[in-house]
């Protein structure tokens, strides 16, 4: 059965906290895993969560600040302890290799899994799948940094009755879907289009181009909101967004179903951020993210 759905496995900013590890987030996207910014205990937060090693065919670091990071040398030396049986591939800043390489070879340990690396140089496609597309945008940080969106291809979805009016049923179904057209009735007669889903993550940034590029038109968007609106300036300062703005980013694409994250230690009421959102005019659906929490993908409209 296919599940698409958001595993938080930290929620965190540069300090974690009593309730709050450091980042990390796993995509399931149906048979595959793709793991986000795992930061310093995500092994421990997988364990947790009930998720395997085996559940990761992809890594995407945004950038090589710890908090995002420092999980890679557990993570990659579980993968290989666990003798995973596919390929898992690694997206992380091209500027960073350095730090992947440290990170990667850390500790002695045996490696028994391919590890593709495949860093991020310049905006656009990183792979096509042919059941999605992974592209990259660069972010505004005091380190290089880039998002990551996913893309499903639109697909087309079958009216019955218009079926029954042609009298296309069985296997001509089939047949029509593979050819594109039987007798003389077109694909385009009895379906329509049914819309790719759109996933984004947006961490650490200021507002940019790449910020809304990596936003237009989701379906879930997975956004820091290190402060809140009262510490704009700090925001600014530190290559950071406040509730409200990434509110509004997800008001002005629109988001489905915002996910903030990525919360400074110095706040302590979660609500407040769902209400500095709600008052920029976001009326999408709103998680404040909370470790270990599942948040399943909206449904196709």
């Amino acid at each position: 059965m296919s599940v698409r759905e958001l595993v938080v496995l930290g929620t965190a900013s540069q300090v974690p906290t009593r309730h709050r590890n450091h980042n990390g987030y796993l995509l399931r996207w149906d048979g595959e895993g793709i793991l986000f910014d795992p930061g310093e205990g995500t092994q421990r937060q997988m364990l947790r969560a009930g998720v395997a090693a085996h559940d990761i065919n992809r890594i995407c670091v945004t950038h090589f600040h710890g908090d995002h990071s420092l999980g890679l040398a557990g993570v990659i030396q579980r993968i290989n302890l666990d003798k995973v049986p596919h390929q898992v591939t690694a997206h992380y800043p091209r500027s960073g290799q350095r730090f992947f390489d440290r990170l990667r070879y850390a500790t002695a340990y045996r490696e028994t899994v391919e590890i593709t690396e495949a860093p991020v140089a310049v905006d656009g496609v990183l792979a096509d799948t042919g059941a999605y597309t992974l592209t990259a945008h660069r972010l505004s940080h005091p380190v290089e940094s880039y998002g990551y969106r996913l893309t499903e291809p639109d697909g087309r979805r079958m009216l019955p009755d218009r079926l029954a009016a042609h009298g296309i049923k069985g296997p001509d179904v089939g047949r029509l879907q593979r050819e594109g057209r039987l007798d003389g009735v077109a694909l385009e007669d009895v379906s329509e289009v049914r819309r790719g889903q759109r996933f984004a993550f947006v961490m650490d940034t200021r507002l940019c181009d790449g910020v809304h590029a990596l936003a237009e038109g989701c379906d879930m968007l997975v956004i820091e909101s290190t402060f809140l609106d009262e510490d704009v300036e700090l925001a600014e300062e530190f290559g950071h967004l406040t509730a409200g703005q990434a509110a509004g980013v997800a008001r002005d694409a629109g988001v489905r179903h915002l996910v903030l994250t990525h919360f400074s230690q110095r706040y302590t009421e979660p609500d407040e951020f769902e209400r500095q959102a709600r008052a920029a005019g976001f009326e999408g659906e709103l998680t404040v993210a909370q470790d270990l929490l599942r948040v399943p993908v909206p449904k196709r409209r």
